[in-house]
């Protein structure tokens, strides 16, 4: 019996990977329980058991009066009182039983008596069966425990199990289940059974009913986990993500650097074609990613975050973290993004606030600030540049101008436009700019320089014209009348695809004569039409097409025929030659 026992030990530890010490233990206290469950049992007893044979043997332990009141008292002091939570009163506590590791320390003073049974009941030997079965449970999740407890952060792969409203069912591995909890899930992406997916892991805890694991879908570290990957050079730290700034489901921003020469970390992480990232986003259902290279300067890596709209100028503010961008006015709302997506993921990845302003309104608002007195200083140079904005540079301590010799050199003078130095050499404007400079030298420069100099007056910029405004300014190639002035044409493309050359000529129609009055009234109907709109088209064959005022259409063809069909629907063709009907 005992080398059965032994042997259904080894097996124990070859399926469920734990060790035989943790297992003999196990079924020394199962044994401890079911000689309890015996009929005349001690009230306290241990069980020896030899791990080498499997022999186990029962004593009991008797101990002495004093001590045992002793250790009695100490354990019900340790005992706290409890509710009970059907009638809400206090319960008293249970007799409290002496454990063997509570006996250990007394051993000298406590005898011992082989008592071991020489066979034990059934209902023992179930007692002993249901411990030893709950002792390699909790040996399991131990394990279980120790093996995730240290992974927080890693990217594992596992099939869904089961998925509701509230949570979805992961399987990690046999009898390893992690919670995808709804929280931690993507907007409208679907788990159904038996799906393999990838998530990251986010927390593990230890429980009664096992360890809780905890997996994401939703995590920045999703992302560079699944870049590690496919991305050789991540994996092997030649290439690094500094910062990710994701929006699930919809768009992430990531910023990449390059820890060795010669490697470029944005085309390592696209891959060939594109191949790397496009995994990438086909295990996120399509997430759009867009990969930024690193930069230590604020100013450039705000510009390249907030990729794909093109920045023109960036102004920084250290103190409060806070860049204003400059965009031209076209790419405005690219750089806002829907819904300020794009500015939201450039100032999460960046950790900058950031300002965007088209470039008419930066200019609008330069027009309108006061650079004159002490009225702002807001750290920047308050020069103002020939294109009539500000020095984007910051000033210098105990000035309101950056350090180049002619900024500095305006704050002798009422203005602050660079333009009042255009008549000044430069040692003279070295000396405007030089504080320990003598007065009168710099009293007569100054009065030189401000003598018949005007200050610009800013063009504040419109918004550009529409569509049909430029199309309304363009030439005609007909509609000028005799003294010469222009009118206004609408430019529309003809699609006339047969290619004679008659625009608006009706099938079946034939080219046909008419006399020379009516032909002279049409070119005067047409002159007449001059301050009116004239509609001209030019059709596949390069003809031009014109309709004037009175609704005739006129055709002038390549060869320099002119096409006329009058109010009547007659055609007539005027050309070198005589008319033909």
């Amino acid at each position: 019996m005992t080398q059965e026992i032994v042997d259904a030990v080894k097996v124990l530890e070859q399926e469920k990977g734990i060790s035989a010490d943790t297992l003999m233990d196990a079924l020394a206290d199962a044994l401890l329980s079911a000689y309890r469950k015996t009929p005349g049992a001690a009230r306290y007893a241990r069980v020896d058991l030899d791990h080498e044979t499997g022999d186990f043997r029962v004593f009991e332990l008797i101990l002495p009066e004093e001590l045992e009141e002793k250790l009695l008292e100490e354990a019900k002091a340790e005992q706290e009182s409890e509710i009970d939570p059907e009638t809400g009163e206090m319960r008293e506590p249970e007799e409290p039983e002496l454990d063997p590791e509570i006996l250990a320390p007394y051993e000298s003073q406590i005898e011992s008596r082989d008592v071991t049974p020489e066979d034990f009941g059934r209902i023992a030997a179930q007692t002993a069966k249901q411990v030893i079965f709950q002792r390699i449970r909790e040996a399991e999740r131990e394990m279980v425990f120790e093996e995730y407890k240290d992974r927080v952060g890693e990217l594992v792969t596992g099939l869904i199990q089961q998925s509701d409203k509230r949570y979805t069912l992961v399987q990690l591995r046999e009898r390893v289940e992690a919670l995808l909890p709804k929280s931690e899930q993507v907007y409208a992406e679907r788990y159904d059974h038996g799906m393999r997916v990838k998530a990251v892991i986010t927390d593990v805890s230890d429980s009664m009913k096992g360890p809780g694991i905890v997996v994401s879908r939703r995590s920045p570290e999703l992302i560079k986990g699944l870049f590690e990957v496919e991305v050789p050079e991540i994996a092997d730290r030649h290439v690094e993500i500094v910062g990710v700034a994701r929006e699930p489901g919809y768009r992430s921003k990531i910023a990449v650097i390059s820890n060795t020469d010669g490697i470029d970390p944005v085309g390592a992480c696209v891959g060939p074609r594109g191949s790397r990232v496009r995994m990438v986003v086909s295990e996120l259902r399509g997430e759009k990613i867009d990969i930024i290279p690193y930069n230590e300067e604020p100013a450039r890596f705000v510009a390249k975050a907030l990729s794909p709209a093109r920045v023109r100028e960036v102004l920084v503010d250290d103190e409060e973290m806070q860049a204003t961008v400059i965009v031209p006015d076209d790419q405005l709302s690219l750089a806002i993004g829907r819904d300020g997506q794009n500015a939201r993921l450039a100032a999460r990845l960046t950790g900058w606030r950031v300002d965007i302003k088209s470039e008419t309104e930066f200019a609008q608002e330069e027009h309108q600030h006061e650079f004159e007195g002490e009225e702002e200083v807001d750290g920047r140079c308050m020069a103002v540049l020939s294109s009539g904005r500000r020095c984007p540079n910051e000033s210098i301590e105990g000035s309101t101008f950056c350090g180049l010799p002619q900024h500095q050199a305006l704050s002798r003078f009422e203005t602050n436009h660079v333009a009042v130095l255009d008549g000044l050499g430069e040692g003279e404007v070295t000396l405007l700019a030089d504080p320990d400079a003598d007065d009168a030298e710099v009293q007569a420069v100054v009065t030189g320089a401000e003598e018949g100099f005007e200050e610009p007056v800013p063009e504040v910029p419109e918004e550009g014209p529409s569509a049909e405004e430029e199309a309304e300014g363009e030439e005609p190639s007909e509609g000028e009348d005799s003294t010469g002035e222009e009118t206004e044409a609408v430019v529309s493309q003809d699609t006339d695809d047969e290619g004679d050359g008659k625009a608006g000529e009706e099938p079946g129609e034939t080219t046909g004569e008419m006399p020379e009055e009516e032909v002279e009234v049409d070119e005067e109907a047409t002159e007449g039409a001059a301050e009116e709109e004239v509609v001209v088209a030019e059709d596949a064959e390069g003809d031009v097409v014109a309709e004037d005022a009175e609704g005739d259409v006129v055709v002038e063809d390549a060869e320099g025929d002119v096409v006329a069909e009058d109010a009547e629907g007659d055609v007539v063709v005027e050309d070198g030659g005589s008319p033909e009907e």
